[in-house]
């Protein structure tokens, strides 16, 4: 079983416990919640308690049965009153939170978040670590305020992300239509197609949640859509654009992916290297650029703006 199922579905141990409250759940309760054998579930709650997390085994119960609590007092530096998950999942989201931070400010989200895993021993926070981020974000080059999601947005986000993070599986309503609006994006396995798809969340009408259980197939990234200008996955091939200098000072002022390479040549042209997928994104990007970029390799991509070019130029003459 991939290392992430485990992580989560320890995860998972620690939340249902937590939630027990006093009353405490037993070996044979956590099992079929997480889908495995009785066994698995011994391992893993000794794996969390190597991690330092404060669970205990109660046998002060009549019926003898021994029920595995949660010392939420052990962790003295909760003045606000969080609970041991509640930490967890602030220190869990800390790359998310700290990607959407506004610039004059991310230095005090950075010092929050050191603050909030100094409350975390070093097994603990080592343990959080390895957590696949069900989160994964993707710089904007053209530095835009994210937008708000709607209530209904937010909805839908939290049931996505309790369905990932509990490995449920879902039936989703979607209504597919194209949007330059789309801020959130999720990625899901479809069985009917065989493959991973993605969704723009404003665009899913409803996610309810099935008894049915999934095991990852693949992880996430740790960059969302790493290979592409947008939000397309597939597999990445080397792209040789050639700008010109008008607009070489404005290609600089941005980072438009994390492979890019730049050549100066004597003329003031510049050539850009790029290994991207070639994707609407990427395509969209360099017709921006009008006569200014001309792209030397791969020669379809090329053949391509050039054919989009000749359209928008038959319906001016």
């Amino acid at each position: 079983m991939p290392r992430n199922a485990e992580v989560i579905r320890q995860w998972t141990i620690l939340r249902e416990v937590e939630q027990a409250r006093g009353v405490g759940l037993t070996i044979d309760q956590l099992a079929p919640l997480c889908g495995v054998t009785t066994r698995t579930i011994r391992r893993d709650l000794q794996a969390l308690e190597e991690a330092g997390f404060p669970l205990f085994d109660d046998r002060s119960h009549e019926d003898g049965r021994t029920r595995w609590k949660l010392n939420g007092q052990a962790l003295r530096g909760l003045a606000a009153g969080l609970t041991v998950s509640e930490l967890c999942a602030l220190y869990f989201s800390r790359t998310l939170v700290e990607a959407l931070a506004a610039m004059p400010f991310r230095d005090d989200v950075e010092s929050a978040f050191e603050k909030l895993g100094a409350v975390l021993t070093p097994h603990m926070r080592q343990f959080l670590d390895q957590l696949p981020r069900v989160i994964a974000t993707k710089p904007d080059p053209m530095r835009r305020r994210p937008e708000g999601d709607s209530r209904k947005q937010q909805q839908i986000t939290a049931r996505a992300l309790e369905a990932t993070l509990h490995m449920r599986q879902a039936q989703v309503t979607y209504y597919s239509r194209s949007s330059d609006r789309t801020k959130s994006y999720l990625l899901a396995y479809v069985p009917e197609y065989q493959e991973v798809r993605t969704f723009a969340i404003e665009r899913v009408q409803d996610i309810s949640l099935l008894e049915e259980r999934f095991t990852p197939i693949e992880d996430l990234p740790d960059t969302a859509f790493p290979h592409s200008l947008g939000v397309h996955s597939g597999p990445p091939e080397r792209v040789e654009i050639e700008f010109e200098p008008a607009v070489v000072d404005y290609l600089r002022a941005h980072e438009w992916h994390p492979s890019q390479k730049i050549e100066e040549s004597q003329d003031g042209r510049v050539l850009m290297t790029l290994h991207v997928c070639l994707d609407r994104a990427l395509e969209g990007w360099i017709l921006s650029f009008g006569p200014f970029a001309l792209v030397r390799a791969p020669e379809a991509l090329a053949r391509s703006i050039a054919d989009q070019f000749e359209e928008a130029r038959a319906k001016y003459v």
